[in-house]
């Protein structure tokens, strides 16, 4: 059995619980994926395999991958990643299909994406510097300030926070909680935020280590006063 899923981000909205609390909530469309190739310990030293996401247009692909789908018999997919397998679970054959229906209401999974780029940015944003004092004349609002001495070493230290670009990496968002699984539409519902910008393509596993939900702490009893 697979661990996870391909899926698009569509966007956040809001649900409400029994209690009348509203809480962010995350769509997103996860598969369906087709397993385009099962890797092995035997040939290839450990055990996963490729997904691709079916999409409704078709993907065009070059001849090397056209023949690497070709060999699997699956149609060409733009995205593809490969997925860990459950340990002594028994390994899907190219072709297999696989189905957000994997996932339950009240699982917990980690979500990972490229999260959105900011371009070029300063220490203050970047980093969360104060900056100096903002009246007029100061000639130092938005400064990084010094960055070392200039007799000893005479060079800038590795990993001086500096000006620089920010965002756009791959960012892993843990133990979020399924709210719903709407199997006829490939709909996944997360509680939470998840990383991307609206249709990014985002990996749904299962939580490498799941978070117990909180336990309601029963009250104690209240003191007499003296």
């Amino acid at each position: 059995m697979v661990t996870g899923i391909i899926g698009r981000k569509l966007g956040m909205t809001q649900i409400f619980l029994p209690d009348g609390t509203a809480v962010p909530a995350t769509v997103i469309k996860a598969g369906p994926c087709v397993v385009v190739q099962a890797k092995s310990a035997a040939t290839d030293g450990y055990e996963a395999v490729q997904l691709g996401l079916v999409e409704d247009a078709p993907a065009d692909v070059n001849k090397p991958a056209a023949g690497h789908f070709k060999k699997a018999g699956v149609p060409p997919t733009r995205v593809c990643r490969e997925v860990a397998m459950a340990p002594g679970a028994d390994a899907p054959k190219a072709g297999d299909t696989v189905l957000v229906n994997m996932f339950a209401e009240g699982e917990r999974v980690d979500v990972i994406a490229d999260g959105r780029g900011k371009g070029f940015q300063g220490v203050v944003k970047r980093h969360g510097f104060s900056g100096g004092v903002a009246s007029h004349g100061s000639m130092f609002h938005r400064a990084p300030g010094s960055i070392g001495a200039s007799s000893y070493p005479s060079r800038v230290i590795k990993g001086m926070r500096a000006a620089g670009r920010m965002g756009g990496k791959r960012v892993t968002t843990l133990n979020l909680k399924v709210v719903s699984v709407d199997a006829e539409q490939n709909l996944l519902v997360l509680r939470g935020a998840v990383p991307g910008a609206p249709d990014g393509v985002v990996m749904v596993r299962r939580a490498a280590a799941k978070k117990k939900d909180p336990q309601p702490q029963p009250e104690k009893a209240k003191r007499g006063k003296r």
